[in-house]
């Protein structure tokens, strides 16, 4: 060994040390003589006069130029955050524009977990069940479930769409690239888009592989949480199956990334770090080396558009599984059907729910409105019940004798007294809301057992198992719900869904509107029939001539999404271009707007990009605080939008009461 070198080895060593607060670059430490410290390590440092749990990002022996160096204090034993996710963390700060530390703070996101702790869980080992729920597999099934399995043997990145109709297997096909997983020793991690979601799922992969999978989502109770992130992050739970912020969890041996309903845009993360839980699976994958599945009935245009230019790969699966037939879809035109005031079930409908009873069967009825009545109104004066804190309208809830805002989560007592005018009994309810079509279902069928599933009325996954497992056992007849009923769930008895208002979800300005929209009444349609019996979907609607609800009724999926990437290319919207939001919120509305116009004057002048607002959102109040919108739109090869953006803030100094947040890719309009 050199002389020069052995010099080196006496320089005092210093960590670099990411730290979970809103800071871009991380903290240099000094590491006391003799300690033993690695990068990714997660360490104990002072930071201003607190101590907290950072992660050393990079080890050197140059000295810093300040002379008071703190130290590091502890490192816990046992947790690595690999360079690989250290890559991942960075990548997502650089394309979300967001502090490296607060991308950090999703990764330890529980503080308590590095605390002492008497640890009595045992290690958590998935193995096949002793009589494994294995089903057959058709050709179909089988060509594709052998097409993950080879992918994930070749130990490489690769994105995979498995699309497949409703009712066609596509969990069973992706259950067998699990399965290959965990004999290689490695961890699965399976993103469902809403928590009540996981209930169902996680019986048939416990029936599968004879344990219970790991969870991680925000109902976890704090215990839980520390154990479970301790089990992911030691390589224990080789099974996890969770929400889109499990997306961040420090797995030690990951191995393959599943995407359930890879359409759904519960997926997007809107507060905090903003970010698609989809894109970042992808890019995940990507920097671990791992393969990736998104698996949906109807893909996202974007998921699409990526299998069109050779990104993705793309799995089809044709039919349902098991000779079982896709339903019938009656589209109902409401403006024949003359029904009488506070009345939402058109005849036909009302129909063909007596029927599926009178044979023992279930019907669903669909209708994206939480509570009894989206609007109150006097009808004495015209006052409408809004929230004070937001551009929305009080949402009534009779059950529980308040008026909600769904945004702010204000809530207040029903009154009788108009509080604009003093007219006593003048409020009335305007429109429906599942507890009221819950009203009108028990009128027609006193008999029937009626039960609602909206995330009001199923507050955790505990409440959902209990009530899945009394529409499985046939204890219930009408279930009715929001769109939590339109995502994964599988009712072998349910031969008939009805959508009461099919035109909600086109309210508003979202440019994909129209898409989710079809998403939602393809995949509520598609809960009927899935097993011998045959079922039907019918659609209530005042525009049957629309385009979409033509396709809905012939099932031209493919139709409907040429038209919508025509449209969408000839705007240069998404896929086929960029778009960035940058909101500014305050307190103060004047205040906002000015600040606004001043920084849509200073933005750079790009060719390619444009500029457009400031505007008001359409929530232009939101939580108290007045919101204005500019929106960035960029060509799709240009990749300004980010160094744009950066550049851009960079040169503004708002004010300290002004908040902004930027989103790319923004998936929400409101």
């Amino acid at each position: 060994m050199e002389l020069q070198d052995l010099k080196m080895q006496t320089k005092p060593l210093f960590a670099e040390v990411l730290v979970p607060r809103a800071v871009d670059v991380p903290f240099t430490y000094g590491v006391p003589e003799g300690a033993i410290l690695h990068a990714g390590d997660v360490v104990d440092v002072p930071f201003g006069r607190e101590r907290i749990w950072g992660v050393v990002w990079k080890l050197t022996r140059e000295r810093p130029d300040f002379k008071n160096i703190k130290h590091v204090e502890a490192v816990f034993e046992g947790v690595n955050i690999s360079e690989r996710m250290r890559q991942f963390v960075d990548w997502v700060a650089e394309y979300t524009l967001s502090p490296r530390g607060n991308v950090l703070g999703m990764v330890l996101s529980v503080p308590k977990v590095f605390e002492p702790m008497k640890r009595k869980t045992k290690p958590l080992t998935v193995a096949p069940a002793e009589t494994p729920n294995v089903p057959t597999l058709s050709p179909a099934q089988k060509k594709a479930a052998d097409t993950l399995v080879a992918a994930v043997g070749a130990d490489k990145y690769a994105t995979t769409l498995l699309e497949g109709v409703t009712g066609s297997g596509k969990t069973e096909v992706y259950m067998e690239a699990i399965e290959a997983v965990i004999k290689k020793g490695k961890q699965v991690l399976l993103l469902m888009p809403e928590i009540v979601l996981t209930a169902q799922m996680k019986q048939r992969l416990q029936a599968r592989f004879g344990v219970m999978p790991t969870e991680w989502h925000s109902h976890l109770t704090p215990k839980a949480r520390r154990e479970h992130w301790q089990q992911i992050a030691g390589g224990e739970a080789k099974l996890v199956i969770g929400a889109r912020s499990a997306l961040f969890l420090p797995f030690k041996s990951l191995g393959l990334i599943i995407v359930d309903e890879e359409h759904e845009s519960a997926y997007k993360q809107e507060d905090g770090v903003v970010y698609h839980g989809r894109d970042m699976a992808v890019a995940r994958g990507y920097h671990e080396k791992i393969p990736v599945v998104l698996v949906s009935a109807t893909p996202s245009l974007e998921t699409m558009c990526n299998v069109e230019e050779g990104k993705f790969t793309k799995l089809h699966l044709p039919e349902r599984h098991g000779g079982a037939e896709l339903p019938d879809i009656q589209v109902i035109d409401m403006r024949q059907e003359h029904l009488e005031m506070n009345h939402w079930i058109s005849h036909p409908l009302k129909a063909a729910i007596a029927e599926a009873l009178s044979k023992g069967e279930q019907a669903l009825l669909y209708l994206n409105r939480r509570g009894y009545a989206p609007l109150t109104l006097c009808r004495a004066c015209g006052h409408r019940m809004r929230c004070p804190h937001c551009t929305a309208w009080l949402v009534e809830h009779k059950k529980t004798g308040r008026l909600q805002c769904h945004h702010c989560g204000y809530h207040a007592p029903m009154v009788d007294t108009c509080p604009s005018c003093g007219e006593h009994d003048s409020l009335i309810a305007c429109g429906p809301g599942v507890e009221r079509l819950e009203e009108e279902v028990r009128a027609i069928f006193p008999d029937a057992q009626v039960a609602v599933m909206t995330s009001d009325t199923l507050d955790n996954p505990e409440e959902a198992r209990t009530l899945l497992k009394k529409i499985l056992n046939r204890e219930i007849d009408i279930i009715i719900g929001t769109q939590m009923v339109t995502k994964g769930h599988h009712f072998p008895h349910l031969t008939l869904v009805g959508v009461v208002d099919a035109d909600v979800g086109l309210e508003g300005g979202d440019l994909r509107a129209a898409e989710k929209s079809y998403q939602l009444l393809h995949q509520v349609a598609g809960r009927a029939g899935r097993e011998g019996l045959k079922g039907r979907a019918m659609v209530q609607t005042y525009a049957p001539e629309s385009g979409l609800m033509q396709a809905l009724r012939s099932d031209d999926r493919a139709g409907f999404a040429s038209g919508e990437k025509r449209a969408r290319e000839q705007a240069g919207m998404p896929p086929y271009g960029r778009l960035a939001a940058l909101i500014l919120s305050g307190a103060d509305e004047q205040k906002v707007k000015r600040a606004a116009i001043d920084m849509v004057k200073a933005a750079p002048r790009k060719d390619g990009v444009k500029i457009l607002g400031p505007a008001p959102a359409p929530l232009a109040l939101l939580r108290g605080k007045y919101r204005y919108r500019i929106l960035v739109k960029a060509g799709k090869k240009t990749g300004l939008l980010q160094p744009l953006i950066r550049e851009w803030a960079a040169g503004q100094k708002l004010p300290s009461t002004i908040r902004m947040k930027v989103d790319i890719d923004p998936y929400s309009f409101m």
